[in-house]
């Protein structure tokens, strides 16, 4: 579809639009608005680069599937990230992993990162006029071998993740100030056991204790904004996770933190959408992962999906983007890592904009009015609507590719470089 058909093809949906009281114009000026905070890990397996040829291994994470083209160095996954963003409409964020430090030849330990340590990756966000995000890995790891850290009954090992979240704080609150944009700094830990536990109680009580050492250090909210991430389970904690998510929401509300909500991190028939306007009920902002659990918290691609349709829903109908982080967490190996951080991003932004194009006000009204007959059937006409004319308005005007398109600059860019990766 060249320029021209585009453009007419939207004028005609503008009009659909309007006579239901929905102007695109404002939709698509308020989509521009929200940045999606895309996920450095997605590009590599989440290995990161703390080691040579390094590989994930624990903490209730795995990636599967063996497509070539991986990224192996800062570089190339820089590169990969800047083919992904040419693609996806908007101006979005990077989430990045404290493994993802480069530290040179030197063996630098993860309670003694620093700022420097991410320097290139500062540089790349700046020139590329982005926010970053930031994450503790507290996996993968010899002192995180026997699923607990934060938790651990050991002092030593304990202490030592401590630091890294301190050192992982002070990192965040350099690249908000640095970049303009405050650094949501997310804590997730793989804590717990595969089998039922004769206690449940002291993980938890340690796991608080070692939290307010963590946050124990007053940084601007300007630079930096502290999230706790829960969940349900786990590879290999199936049985009992210490940071559940009654235990991170109680913490959140007690010590003003943002509360981290993972599609993927509830019971397969439970879902988070539902949760939203509950938890901001109680605290300032949230943070989101938005993933795609098959079965269990598998971290499939993102696809545009009843339920991230009632997320993006949600969000939009409560008015609620504007005490919303909202970052993507999935980690396909078994296809082309570049398409998935693009089918995921545009999936997300897509459900964006199919909320904003509904008749909220409408909706809303006939609903309080009791008429439920009506508020169905609307609902269920907005389903027919010209959404795709506007959203490939909105592409074009940002300059990328068009649904049916953006799969050839990948595949082009998997021709001539990630082919030649070995």
């Amino acid at each position: 579809m060249n320029r021209e058909n585009i453009e007419q093809s939207y004028q005609l949906a503008k009009e659909r639009y309007a006579a239901l009281g929905v102007d695109t114009e404002a939709a698509v000026a308020a989509l521009k608005k929200v940045p999606i905070s895309l996920h450095c890990w997605q590009g590599d397996d989440v290995g990161g680069f703390e080691t040579p040829d390094a590989e994930l291994s624990g903490g209730g994470i795995q990636a599967t599937g063996n497509y070539p083209g991986k990224a192996r160095t800062a570089d190339e996954l820089r590169s990969d990230l800047d083919k992904a963003l040419s693609l996806i409409p908007g101006d979005h964020r990077l989430n990045l992993h404290a493994i993802y430090a480069e530290t040179g030849d030197k063996r630098v330990e993860r309670d003694a990162l620093e700022p420097e340590h991410y320097s290139s990756w500062i540089d790349w966000a700046k020139s590329n006029g982005m926010g970053m995000d930031f994450n503790p890995s507290y996996f993968s790891h010899p002192k995180a071998d026997d699923g607990f850290t934060l938790s651990s009954a050991d002092d030593g090992i304990r202490k030592f993740w401590i630091d890294h979240g301190k050192a992982c704080r002070k990192i965040g609150a350099f690249m908000g100030e640095v970049l303009g944009s405050p650094c949501v700094t997310n804590v997730w830990i793989p804590d717990g056991y595969k089998d039922i536990p004769a206690d449940r109680k002291a993980p938890r009580e340690r796991l608080k204790a070692a939290l307010d050492e963590v946050f124990a250090e007053p940084l601007d909210p300007k630079h930096n904004l502290d999230a706790v991430e829960c969940k349900l389970f786990g590879i290999g904690s199936e049985s009992y996770v210490v940071g559940s998510h009654e235990f991170y929401m109680g913490y959140a509300i007690a010590n003003n933190k943002l509360l981290c909500l993972d599609s993927g991190h509830f019971h397969p028939t439970e879902v988070i959408s539902d949760k939203i306007s509950s938890v901001l009920t109680y605290v300032d902002e949230i943070l989101l992962h938005v993933s795609r659990g098959v079965r269990w918290d598998s971290d499939h691609v993102v696809t545009l999906s009843d339920e991230l349709q009632a997320i993006a829903q949600e969000l939009v109908r409560g008015d609620y983007l504007g005490r919303t982080h909202i970052g993507l967490d999935f980690f396909d190996a078994s296809i082309n890592r570049v398409a998935a951080w693009t089918i995921g991003t545009r999936n997300m932004i897509k459900a964006l904009l199919l909320a904003m194009l509904e008749p909220t006000a409408q909706l809303q009204k006939v609903e309080l009015e009791g008429d439920v007959t009506s508020r169905l059937a609307m609902m269920e006409d907005i389903k027919s609507m010209p959404f795709g004319a506007v959203w490939d308005h909105y592409c074009e005007s940002k300059g990328v590719p068009v649904d049916g398109k953006w799969l050839l600059e990948v595949k082009k860019y998997e021709e001539g470089v990630l082919s030649k990766r070995g």
